[in-house]
């Protein structure tokens, strides 16, 4: 059976928040490459110590210091302060307006104005479903087709670790990250996806999951990026609160859809199809913008180009 790691930490990259104006737009991706990088060194650390563990006292007892270790977690919340200048006292007007602004009206309502939010949901989401539950496809392709045990898979998950620990170093690098990129970056894990499903034996599988992880650690770190960058600083927590909503959505609804699909197709084919699903629906999407924008540019050259003279006669 997979063993999950035994090493918590308190930096998820994907929730980070970077609540304040002082921190540059240009930095967000480095900050958030900092706390991918912790992020992945737990899990790199858990996989190996859940190995000794399971090797020296069973699964059981990996299981029971996994949850234990979430105690350490717990005993350094109280002791966390905001960074100095990061708390900002507003009075009068203002204060009462900024209120206003946060409501959750106001966050749902901009994150729907927000075209490229909604496409990089919609890049997220399908991403998620059908790409991410490594822990689900790979886990039954290792121990399934591969005929390998819960030390095969403790090795992929070994690698799938050290392939985020490069994704976010990779990720901190970025500086100014886009939509589109989380969509190249998305649609390529998808095709190595779909080469993942084909290996033929365990040490090819090992090949392609570190490519794999580092993908999607440079991609999770390119989309929280825009998601912090995009708000304006007084609706940004409401912003990401709508995130997190669709984000549970996608968590409660993605593991049935994979398992279903698994059953149907096998884990070869689940990962095989989750591949094609991801990609194609994402080259489409760039396709329907690529068009919409054209349409777009091509009525304003119209409008454009009628004639000085015409518009005097008709004025």
């Amino acid at each position: 059976a997979a063993v999950t790691g035994m090493v918590a930490t308190v930096d998820n990259p994907a929730c980070a928040l970077l609540g304040n104006d002082l921190v540059p737009a240009e930095d967000v991706p480095s900050a958030i490459g900092v706390g991918a990088l912790v992020f992945n060194a737990g899990r790199l650390a858990g996989a190996a110590l859940a190995g000794v563990t399971v090797g020296l006292l069973g699964t059981a007892a990996a299981y029971f210091a996994n949850g234990f270790s979430f105690l350490f977690v717990t005993a350094v919340i109280p002791f966390l302060r905001p960074a100095a200048g990061a708390v900002r006292q507003v009075t009068g007007p203002a204060a009462r307006r900024s209120k206003s602004d946060m409501s959750v009206r106001e966050g749902l309502a901009f994150f729907a104005r927000r075209p490229r939010l909604l496409a990089l949901a919609g890049v997220t989401g399908i991403s998620a479903v059908f790409g991410r539950n490594y822990g689900l496809t790979l886990a039954v392709l290792v121990t399934g087709p591969l005929a390998g045990g819960a030390g095969a898979f403790g090795t992929v998950s070994t690698v799938l670790a050290a392939g985020g620990i490069v994704g976010a170093v990779l990720g901190a690098r970025l500086r100014r990250p886009s939509v589109r990129l989380v969509g190249a970056l998305a649609a390529g894990g998808a095709l190595l996806q779909i080469v993942a499903g084909l290996s033929p034996s365990l040490a090819v599988l090992l090949v392609l999951v570190l490519p794999m992880a580092v993908v999607e650690s440079v991609s999770d770190t390119a989309g929280t990026a825009v998601l912090q960058t995009d708000p304006p600083a007084h609706l940004r927590g409401r912003v990401l609160g709508v995130w997190g909503s669709v984000g549970t959505v996608w968590s409660l609804g993605g593991p049935p859809a994979l398992g279903l699909l698994m059953e149907t197709a096998g884990p070869r084919g689940a990962l095989i199809t989750g591949g094609v699903i991801i990609a194609a629906s994402i080259a489409s999407g760039h396709v329907l913008h690529r068009r919409r924008t054209l349409a777009t540019s091509v009525t304003l050259s119209s409008k454009d180009a009628v004639p000085l003279p015409a518009l005097q006669t008709a004025a």
